[in-house]
């Protein structure tokens, strides 16, 4: 038997993020079996990330994804999508997400927003670019920096 997928973004967009929630509810990374989220992507997704973030490159396929998620977990010790709007659907949706995330590694509160274009195709996410307001500070707020030595400065 075949399995037919839904085409419509926007519902394959929203079972993508309760999966999602459902995965890092589970433990995540480590914890949690990817198999939750292969569904909703393509087998040759791709994910592109900007380079000047700490998780930054090109991800691809759903080992490529797995890998991000370890990644982000070792560079977020929280990351909650607060609030999502949908600007455009079809072939390529535009979501508008504003994030609150804590720095692993300095302890820092962020909030910052993401728009992400995503391509779906026969019913899975094919490839996601994200678009970041300020990679340089959330870069900054990741990176924990040497404290300097006593009677300097």
């Amino acid at each position: 038997m075949t399995k037919t997928y839904d085409t419509d973004s926007t519902a394959v967009l929203t079972g993508m993020y309760a999966a999602e929630a459902r995965y890092l509810a589970a433990g995540g990374p480590g914890a949690a079996s990817f198999d939750i989220l292969a569904p909703y992507f393509a087998p040759d997704v791709e994910l592109h990330q900007a380079a000047a973030l700490p998780y930054g490159g090109t991800w691809r396929g759903h080992a490529g994804l797995a890998r991000f998620f370890h990644a982000m977990s070792r560079t977020w010790e929280s990351f909650a999508m607060a609030e999502q709007a949908f600007l455009a659907t079809g072939p390529t949706a535009v979501v508008l997400t504003q994030v609150h995330a804590r720095a692993r590694a300095t302890g820092r509160d962020l909030a910052f927003p993401i728009l992400q274009t995503i391509a779906v195709e026969d019913g899975r996410i094919r490839e996601v670019r994200p678009f970041y307001w300020d990679t340089a500070a959330i870069a900054a707020a990741c990176t924990a920096t040497a404290a300097a030595p006593a009677g300097t400065g």
